[in-house]
């Protein structure tokens, strides 16, 4: 296949795992804040939206990343081809849509490091990966960033419930609607620089792109599209999980959550470590279940969701390596994964409708005001009661 038309091919499957990074991500920021009312969930997710696209521009740390460490550089430029890109794209993407069919906040960063690793390990061997940068940047962060912002999210928990009373709980609804923001305008900072990663990687290897350059201002502009896009979309069903699925969570407990997840993707992107804002924010929600005095954690759910964590990049690196195999093959074998991608995506969809999941079912609001009864008062000695 012509390689302008196979780097074409690429950048169009990176732009549409781009749009299902944004709804099986928009749990992270506005899952907590529609769980307690402060926002709607049209609006949350319109908010998101517009914060994820201004979020992308202000970075490319974690682009660079992928796009210059993640792959060895061989005597011939990239050890990776846009064919292989191609394979480790589908084996993100299929495994973003079937934790999205589950409910199930899994990675979709891993997802995508999963599917590039399998597929590159096929197509160029064990030494084209460099796996100072995976351990570095991806697996060190992915153990310690949910650790980190549970901990963060317990500690501000626990001095959010004591510093207030009850009835003045529900104040925390305002502070929400700043911190969840944050969250979305954090989350673009992170997450949309991957697509871009991905779209300067295939670059570099088609040499369109000088080998160790930054992504292009056009690059940057249609991720952060893609991304907002996928994010109004709203992922209902991951949000349904992280909102309640986890805890009942009351206004206190999701500003301390959101904060929390703020602080931790803010200082991560800085470091330019492609941490997974799913795990963050899931560390973040059980954090804040743990700080809350008659809170429980599920943590059947929350088995689930970490065992999710687990499998996520083996499962995407053997779709992804599954499908590199057949894509070197030839243009048939190229053909070949598209379709069978295609009916799967397909599938997945006409599945997911049989049990839908909308804006409405996900509003439930835990508010501690609505909890606080008036004291009954005792009866006077020979009173009637």
């Amino acid at each position: 296949m012509d390689i302008s038309l196979m780097v074409a091919l690429v950048v169009a499957l990176a732009l549409f795992f781009d749009f299902t990074n944004g709804f099986h991500d928009t749990a992270n920021a506005m899952a907590t804040p529609i769980a307690t009312g402060a926002l709607k969930p049209r609006v949350a997710v319109a908010i998101a939206a517009v914060l994820n696209l201004v979020g992308a521009f202000l970075s490319t740390e974690v682009a660079n990343t992928i796009s210059g460490g993640l792959i060895r550089e061989g005597a011939g430029g990239v050890q990776i081809t846009p064919v292989m890109i191609f394979a480790g794209l589908i084996g993100a993407i299929l495994w973003n849509l079937v934790t999205w069919l589950l409910g199930l906040p899994s990675s979709s960063s891993h997802a995508l490091f999963g599917g590039l690793i399998g597929a590159a390990i096929v197509g160029a061997g064990f030494g084209a990966i460099d796996l100072s940068v995976v351990l570095s940047k991806i697996v060190l962060p992915a153990v310690l960033a949910p650790i980190t912002a549970g901990l963060v999210a317990f500690l501000a928990t626990r001095i959010a419930y004591t510093v207030t009373k009850k009835k003045q709980r529900s104040r925390f609804k305002i502070g929400q609607i700043f911190t969840s923001s944050l969250v979305s305008l954090a989350h673009g900072t992170n997450d949309a620089q991957k697509t871009m990663g991905v779209i300067t990687l295939t670059l570099i290897a088609g040499g369109f792109q000088a080998t160790g350059s930054s992504p292009e201002l056009w690059v940057i502009i249609v991720c952060a599209l893609a991304i907002a896009l996928g994010t109004y979309t709203g992922g209902w069903r991951i949000i349904r999980t992280l909102g309640t699925g986890l805890t009942e969570i009351e206004p206190g407990q999701g500003f301390a959550a959101e904060a929390a997840t703020t602080a931790t993707i803010l200082a991560s992107t800085h470091l330019g470590f492609a941490l997974s804002t799913t795990q963050v924010a899931s560390g973040s929600v059980i954090g804040t279940g743990i700080g809350r005095k008659g809170a429980s954690v599920r943590w059947r759910t929350a088995g689930r969701i970490a065992i999710g964590w687990l499998i996520t990049i083996p499962a995407a690196g053997l779709v992804g390596a599954l499908a590199s195999w057949v894509a070197l093959a030839g243009t048939g074998g190229i053909v070949v994964d598209a379709v069978v991608a295609a009916v799967i995506i397909f599938a997945i969809f006409v599945y997911s409708r049989r049990n839908r999941v909308d804006p409405a079912s996900v509003a439930v609001v835990n508010d501690p005001a609505a909890l606080v009864r008036p004291k009954r008062r005792k009866a006077k000695k020979g009173g009637v009661r």
